[in-house]
């Protein structure tokens, strides 16, 4: 009896000391320190090749593994750390005592994860990192990994945004008078459910649809309203960012407007495309019967099977119309190329001393992307292209110079690298000719 007590002493005490082992290795704040340090360093010189030097020895060599997720995540570079730390002093100054608190976290940290938990039972491990960027993350994930960017997420209404750039200083100021250091916990709990969810879509819908499950998600677990502000406004104005979202959905530029960026969308608001996931998320959950089940669904969603995707949204009844119907109307919007100027289409008698060809539109082009492709008979058939001579001035063309041989078919795809000056891709376009002989 005696031994069987001391074996499950033993036992216990076993599962106590992997435990605490887990917890105590969740969370890693080494990289806080380890900036600062290069930080001190770094702005005691004015030599930019000695500043490189301290900033890789004193801050990129020791990084963890988590400032290497991010690192590679937001593909910061020196010179943006070094950009960073020499534009922004008073910004640094006013964040700097909020980075070093990341050290009292990690049992509310715990106790967040364990709440996530109790709504998702099959919650698999996963590694907090606490780290210092360059300012274009607040957190995000890498495979099994949670990386914060302290320099944002532990921000508060005292952060000082004057020195930023005019056009994004607002929006910076709106976020860090939302004081995120208070909702940090729960910041961590959302990058927790990115590291369960699948792998992130390409398109602005699933990738809207992706953060709003990890903050509806977050939120359900904690018990707490969203600190983005984000919701707050999306709920009091869904009537114009739901019509604004619908007329952007399939547009190629305008991620930024909507997700992870400062971009003018016309609200003053950023990440609105938070709010527009989080409410189809939550619309599913309360038409759900077994909560436990939805959050499963929710965080189990395929973004690759583009029909489930759309058909899960449709089911929520949240956009004013089906997304197929929404997709039709947006196709009718899509610029075409209605001629071409110098030669006709198709045509197999072509002079092959012809050198100026010319694109027309249907609508002003945005003069800032092109794209061209091969055409159906591949590389040896492409046009030469010798000069590009840009577009008109309206945008409603775009001329270019080509050498081209006799007896030769020739074929190029004026693809959808075209854009409108709203951002909807040209229907692909095949320039298709044959020349004659001389």
């Amino acid at each position: 009896m005696k031994n069987t007590i001391l074996f499950f002493l033993f036992i216990t005490l076993l599962f106590s000391c992997e435990k605490n082992q887990t917890q105590t290795n969740l969370v890693v704040n080494t990289d806080i320190e380890n900036f600062w340090t290069a930080y001190d360093a770094i702005t005691k010189t004015a030599d930019t090749l000695e500043q490189s030097k301290l900033l890789q020895k004193l801050y990129l060599d020791q990084g963890s593994p988590g400032l290497a997720g991010m690192i590679e995540a937001k593909r910061y570079t020196q010179a943006d750390f070094l950009n960073a730390i020499n534009n922004y002093p008073k910004f640094w100054a006013s964040i700097r005592e909020n980075t070093l608190r990341s050290k009292l976290l990690e049992k509310d940290l715990m106790k967040g994860i364990e709440k996530l938990r109790d709504i998702y039972p099959s919650l698999r491990p996963a590694k907090i990192y606490f780290t210092i960027g360059a300012l274009r993350s607040n957190g995000t994930t890498q495979d099994s990994l949670v990386l914060i960017g302290s320099e944002l997420a532990m921000s508060d209404k005292n952060t000082d945004a004057s020195e930023f750039p005019k056009e994004y200083r607002a929006a910076r100021q709106t976020y860090f008078n939302s004081n995120p250091i208070d909702n940090v916990v729960l910041l961590n709990v959302h990058e927790y459910v990115h590291t369960q969810q699948n792998e992130i879509p390409p398109d602005l819908l699933g990738r809207c649809l992706y953060e709003g499950v990890a903050e509806f998600v977050s939120v359900t677990a904690m018990e707490v309203p969203s600190s983005a502000p984000a919701i707050n406004f999306g709920k009091a104005n869904e009537a114009a960012v739901k019509a604004k979202f619908e007329k952007d959905v399939f547009l190629r530029n305008k991620t930024y407007q909507w997700l992870w960026g400062d971009e003018e969308n016309g609200f003053g608001v950023r990440d609105l495309g938070y709010y527009v996931g989080y409410e189809i998320s939550e619309r599913f959950y309360q038409s759900s019967e077994n909560k436990k089940e939805a959050i499963a669904s929710l965080i189990a969603l395929d973004f690759s099977d583009e029909q489930a995707i759309e058909a899960f949204i449709d089911e929520t009844k949240y956009f004013t119309k089906p997304i197929a119907q929404l997709r039709e109307e947006f196709e009718e919007r899509r610029p075409m190329v209605t001629k071409i100027s110098e030669l006709q289409n198709n045509a197999t008698n072509i002079n092959p001393n012809q050198k100026r060809i010319t694109i027309h539109f249907s609508m002003p082009m945005n003069k800032q992307t092109r794209g061209f492709d091969y055409g159906p008979l591949g590389a040896d058939n492409v046009l030469s292209v010798q000069k590009i001579i840009g577009f008109s001035e309206d945008g409603m063309s775009f001329a270019f110079e080509v050498e081209l041989k006799p007896n030769r078919q020739y074929q190029s795809t004026v693809s959808s690298n075209f854009l409108s000056k709203e951002g909807a891709p040209l229907k692909p376009f095949l320039i298709d000719f044959k020349t004659r002989n001389n």
